[in-house]
């Protein structure tokens, strides 16, 4: 695991990794008309995971999907911590314990030092709850924010 902590941000996964990832979020996506995010950086610059998500969120302007059913996945490599933050519109479906015990699974697989693995099942999982509560409509879905990861300072 040390390994990973002492790569820059774009290196903490190989290209492959990098495309298993967007590979899953692509793959999400295709049965909801939500929205996920992965954002990756090393450091978190606040004691709590989860203010950080919520600033990047804003940053990203997930806000501004039409249902209100972005997901932001944010892990800081370095501090071990992470989060998973939902818009209103898909939080309130999905329950705040839903969203509670994604954390702890993805925390499970981090232990393991099973990374990608860990991101790539929470996307998959989200995508399966998002496709419950916003299932996709072919005559009216667009992708209205990119499938890359975004990798923070």
């Amino acid at each position: 695991m040390l390994h990973l902590f002492r790569k820059t941000q774009s290196q903490f996964f190989s290209e492959e990794e990098k495309a298993r990832i967007v590979q899953a979020i692509q793959t999400a996506e295709q049965r909801t008309s939500g929205e996920i995010r992965l954002f990756i950086e090393s450091k978190c610059r606040f004691v709590n995971a989860l203010d950080r998500a919520v600033e990047v969120f804003g940053q990203l302007d997930m806000h501004k999907t039409a249902q209100r059913n972005g997901v932001l996945v944010y892990v800081a490599v370095v501090d071990r911590q992470l989060a998973v933050y939902a818009d209103e519109g898909i939080f309130q479906k999905a329950g705040k314990s839903f969203w509670n015990n994604a954390v702890q699974r993805m925390l499970a697989a981090f232990d393991k030092n099973s990374y990608v693995n860990g991101i790539e099942n929470i996307i998959l999982e989200t995508g399966e709850t998002l496709a419950q509560h916003f299932p996709y409509d072919r005559s009216s879905d667009v992708n209205e924010l990119p499938d890359d990861i975004v990798f923070g300072k």
